[in-house]
């Protein structure tokens, strides 16, 4: 056996292995007897492909193609299928192709500067309906609700359905031709304010009228509408936490579920389906417990277990008495599950196990004291079979891990405690791991969420600095060898904790925000007014923003620091990462800033996964591990490089 430092154990899991383990799975959905999920593959430079199980073979709907979309830069919702149809948005282009033939069928132009999302297929009326965002003129683009010939070209890009709102999604039509959707308009995000409107569509003049608002308001959040023949469900947050409702034609509204839990996440991309229809008329839900979600039958008002493994779910779907979902577990990689009376069988694993049971680390539910109230995280010991010194408290040698403390992004986000082969990586070679649920994150109820509201880049900053210092604490980890590390949203939290405390002895910054005032006047739409409730109305707080923003305050950094950014990122640009890269080697301090070109906001090739967690682990195992505690990095005895 190895008896090695913290933090330099020699794991199985190398970063070209995690880099080409698997497989990001999404949106499993049936067609009838088929049923269809996406693969993105980081092999193949992150292409996502489209695919489907049909009679118990496996293929490739579209082979080539790139089954993504842009809209809202998030994408999601990119395909649909239904009675045989098939219809995706393919990238780069942006087009929609009818992909169900022999043949690619190309139903609107490429590059016209229409993105399309949130795909519905209508075979007996000869439509698609989708969201599309219109980026052909100069400005803010423009969202509708568009209807699109299946047997025609659509050079016009779509009749527009329903217009007027900022944002739209899941447009969903019941039998007796009642069409519901989603909207919300500036500066509510989708989980601070959304209405489910209905309207009457009449197919051959592709009109829609009668248009009623039928849930949501200003302090409301409805989403997610499923038509249950003429009854309306869809979910809302007004009683503190996301529950279902339903909604008769008469427009009776009853609560269905009385759980004190959220049934749904913060609506970030399409096409996910937090509620399931079965043949019978039962719902299938996953509602969110102490932070874990798992799959349960609602049937005539009693909730029934589906799973006891699954630690947290997504992306419900049902056929007759067939119900699929995308499932994470504590020890194996995400799997798409498919559950039918007596029986279980996995239609895919995102990946291989690469190392036994013995390897794992397991998530614990933590807590602690918060300025709000309590905090929620996940802690991960390090763990490793070939090491004889194991974590549990100081042992013998007194001698505890290094932490990395981890800031999810949104804000309005939530970490998971399924397995991760990312955070795997850390603890299989000495290191702790705290990913903190911090306030204003999801999967806690409204009240939790609404603790960010003006306090973004304040309480986030004090949750992970408390749950690190929580755990040194308790003796579980070394508190001078401490590390916090974050992408996007949780980048400017990990840049802002470095530049407001020395907590901290390193960080890493991915993709993350340095300048709140660049992001308020220069971002995308979806979030170009989310800072209005997470730190102020642009411009009348302006003075807030510039107070809260990492890069007026590089003065106050005292440790070493790593950038990672993707050279095409329309959600925090790259001049973000340079200015603020430029500003630590001002002050002399250790900076590396490493730019992946064709990369977005996140990583999705194969060799950019690889190379960013080989310059991370060398910059933590340099700092935290080979040098002590970390002190003579928090000096200006490295120039910035």
């Amino acid at each position: 056996m190895v008896n090695d430092a913290f933090g330099a154990w020699s794991s199985p899991l190398t970063a070209r292995s995690l880099a080409v383990a698997g497989v990001r799975l999404g949106e499993p959905r049936y067609d009838g007897a088929d049923l269809y999920w996406t693969e993105g593959r980081p092999a193949e430079g992150g292409r996502v492909a489209l695919m489907r199980e049909r009679a118990g073979a496996v293929e490739e709907v579209a082979p080539g193609q790139n089954v993504r979309s842009r809209v809202h830069e998030y994408g999601g919702g990119a395909w649909a299928a239904r009675d045989g149809v098939v219809v995706i948005s393919s990238d780069p282009t942006g087009q929609l192709l009818r992909v169900d033939g022999a043949e690619p069928i190309a139903l609107t132009p490429p590059d016209r500067g229409w993105r399309y999302a949130d795909l519905r297929v209508l075979p007996g009326a000869g439509l698609v309906l989708a969201v599309r965002e219109d980026h052909s003129q100069p400005g803010e683009p423009v969202n509708t609700l568009v209807a699109l010939r299946l047997e025609a070209p659509n050079d016009d890009g779509g009749v527009v359905l329903v217009a007027g709102a900022d944002f739209f999604a899941c447009a969903e039509l019941s039998a007796g031709g009642r069409l519901a959707w989603m909207e919300w308009r500036h500066p509510a995000m989708p989980w601070d304010s959304c209405l489910i409107v209905t309207g009457r569509f009449d197919v051959s003049s592709l009109t829609v009228d009668d248009v009623q608002v039928v849930a949501g308001g200003a302090a409301e959040s409805a989403t997610h509408p499923l038509w249950r023949g003429e009854e309306l469900l869809f979910c809302s947050d007004r009683t503190g936490f996301a529950e279902l409702y339903a909604r008769s034609s008469e427009g009776a509204v009853t609560q269905l579920t009385h759980l004190n839990a959220d049934l749904v996440e913060p609506f970030w991309v399409f096409g996910r389906r937090p509620v399931a229809l079965t043949g019978a008329g039962d719902l299938v839900i996953r509602p969110r417990v102490d932070g874990r979600s798992r799959p349960m039958l609602l049937r005539n008002g009693e909730y029934l277990g589906l799973t006891s493994d699954v630690v947290d779910c997504d992306s419900l779907d049902a056929a007759g008495d067939r119900i699929v979902l995308l499932a994470e577990f504590a020890d194996v990689p995400t799997e798409i599950v498919e559950l039918s009376p007596g029986h279980r069988r996995v239609v895919r694993a995102a990946g291989r196990r690469i190392f036994e049971p013995a390897w794992v680390s397991h998530a614990e539910a933590v807590s602690w004291p918060g300025e709000a109230g309590d905090v929620h995280g996940w802690y991960y010991a390090p763990v490793n079979p070939s090491v004889e010194r194991v974590e549990t408290a100081a042992g013998e040698s007194g001698e505890t891990p290094p932490l990395i403390v981890i800031s999810h992004g949104g804000p309005t986000a939530f970490s998971s405690c399924g397995f991760d082969l990312g955070v795997q990586f850390w603890t299989t070679r000495g290191f702790g791991v705290l990913d903190v649920n911090y306030s204003g994150s999801s999967g806690y109820g409204r009240d939790y969420a609404e603790r960010l509201h003006g306090r973004w880049g304040e309480l986030d900053v004090a949750d992970c600095i408390a749950g690190a210092q929580f755990l040194a604490d308790s003796g579980r980890v070394n508190g001078a060898k401490l590390a916090i590390r974050g992408g996007s949203a949780g980048g400017y939290t990990t840049l802002r904790a470095l530049t407001t405390s020395d907590a901290f002895a390193a960080g890493c910054s991915r993709y993350g925000i340095g300048d709140l005032t660049a992001l308020a006047t220069d971002t995308h739409k979806f979030e170009s007014r989310y800072l209005d409730g997470l730190v102020g109305p642009w411009p009348q707080a302006s003075e807030v923003y510039r107070d809260r923003s990492p890069i007026n305050h590089v003065d106050a950094l005292n440790c070493p620091m790593l950038i990672l950014q993707g050279a095409d990122d329309a959600v925090v640009p790259p001049n973000q990462a340079e200015t603020m890269a430029e500003a630590v080697a001002a002050k002399g301090l250790e900076v590396e800033l490493i730019v992946f070109e064709g990369e977005g906001h996140g990583f999705r090739r194969a060799e950019t996964v690889e190379r960013a967690l080989e310059a991370e682990l060398a910059f933590y195992q340099r700092i935290l591990v080979g040098n002590g505690d970390g002190s003579d990095y928090r000096s200006d005895s490295r120039p910035g490089g």
